[in-house]
């Protein structure tokens, strides 16, 4: 695979920046980590924990929202298939958005759609309010998943694998919290305070993306904070490469079947005698077993020249929680979440090959807003589809077949997007 790294010498930049003269991001030779971009860090990691916030905060509440302000079991499944839906969106907003704004505001606006969303429906008296807000802040986290891998590229081109480790893990612990305290919150507080306190988490989020802008309008200050905001738009049609598919449906299946899970595992647990808090703590776990994957799978993946066999572990580990869940969900629960929390692996996996299978940072946002896009397009089908499936027969069997599909096109996907190509050189 042709290297991401280039071999021109690091240069200290005069006072008055030549902007003509600064190297494309994929040509910015190591150093050290922090060298002029701590701001870009704080800023990358404070806005990757709050991804999925939105997500886990609001499921294992899900019932007791419901009871509240009037809402049915069957708009759970409405609940379910909103953050891939509004993900999706953030494919088609963020390319928009990044062309008038620049990376850096793009990324300051979607925290700030994140926690006005996430703040209003925490207060709002009912179910169509509390939708329209969750999709107003799942759709600021759908453009942060979009934007923020391109931006790791930019500024840190010479240690992606390590940079990707991190994004990942802080999305992962994004995920996990909220779904382990959410319901002790909401027990001491109401679920209000524990729905809304999230908000805190994206406002912080805006304050050191607001300091790189200051920095970047700075003339006189040297960094590589002050390169140029490139259009996100790369030549070619991204549609026609197959790799470009491979992705989107890699991503896209293992996205339908984690927010299948997301959604229904506590009514599985439930209905296997266990109570609302031992669900939600099983979904905590899920998402927190995924974090040995967040840490492991960009250094993997980064020294694989085809990381398919990766792919096929994790369908193997998809298939062990699958039969767990649905023939003995009570007797080693914790070894079926394990397994479905390994499985999904190939989440980080994506996220990674996005830069590691693109020469360019325009090629890098193209690729990461047409895998999420229609990834998430297709995902967004997943928790209505296993809840109808459920509702339809009265059991369990009919979705997990449904998520065994998936887990076939998710191998297809893997296979192509696995190959060791680049994006650019596939698209024509």
């Amino acid at each position: 695979m042709t290297s991401q790294r280039g071999t021109a010498p690091a240069t200290r930049r005069p006072a008055a920046i030549d902007r003509t003269a600064i190297p494309p991001d994929h040509e910015i030779s190591r150093r050290s980590l922090f060298e002029g971009r701590l701001l870009v860090f704080a800023a990358i990691v404070v806005s990757a924990l709050t991804l999925r916030v939105a997500v886990t905060a609001f499921t294992p509440l899900a019932a007791r929202i419901g009871a509240d302000i009037g809402y049915s079991t069957a708009v759970v499944g409405v609940f379910g298939m909103l953050p891939t839906a509004m993900f999706a969106l953030g494919g088609l907003l963020t390319p928009i958005l990044s062309r008038r704004l620049g990376l850096e505001l793009t990324a300051l606006v979607a925290m700030l759609m994140t926690g006005l969303g996430s703040a209003l429906r925490a207060i709002v008296p009912d179910t169509w309010e509390l939708l329209a807000f969750s999709a107003f802040a799942l759709a600021g986290m759908g453009v942060g998943n979009i934007v923020i891998p391109p931006l790791v590229k930019r500024y840190f081109s010479d240690r992606l694998a390590l940079l990707s480790s991190v994004y990942i893990v802080m999305v992962q612990l994004g995920t996990v919290f909220p779904a382990l305290i959410t319901v002790p919150v909401a027990d001491a507080h109401g679920w209000r305070i524990s729905l809304g306190m999230w908000a805190g988490l994206a406002f912080a989020a805006v304050l050191p993306w607001v300091a790189v802008l200051r920095v970047r309008r700075g003339a006189a200050r040297a960094d590589v904070t002050e390169l140029p905001s490139e259009p996100i738009e790369a030549t070619g049609k991204v549609w026609r490469s197959p790799l470009a598919w491979g992705m989107a449906f890699m991503f896209g299946m293992t996205s339908l079947i984690t927010y299948s899970l997301f959604t229904w595992m506590p009514t599985i647990f439930g209905d296997a005698g266990a109570s609302a808090s031992f669900g939600g703590s099983m979904v905590g776990l899920f998402a927190l077993f995924g974090l040995a994957a967040a840490l492991a799978a960009p250094i993997v993946v980064g020294r694989m020249a085809n990381p398919f066999p990766v792919v096929i572990g994790c369908a193997v580990f998809f298939f062990i929680g699958f039969a767990g869940l649905l023939i003995a969900p009570m007797s080693a629960p914790l070894l079926w979440v394990l397994a479905l929390g390994l499985g999904p692996s190939t989440f980080p996996m994506a996220l990674t090959l996005i830069n590691l299978r693109t020469r360019t940072g325009a090629g890098s946002a193209a690729l990461s807003g047409f895998t999420q896009g229609v990834g998430y397009s297709v995902a967004c089908t997943g928790p209505l589809v296993f809840g109808a499936l459920h509702t339809m027969t009265g059991g369990w069997l009919a979705p997990f077949g449904f998520l065994v599909l998936a887990v076939l096109v998710l191998m297809a996907g893997g296979w192509l997007a696995c190959k060791p190509q680049l994006l650019e050189d596939t698209w024509n």
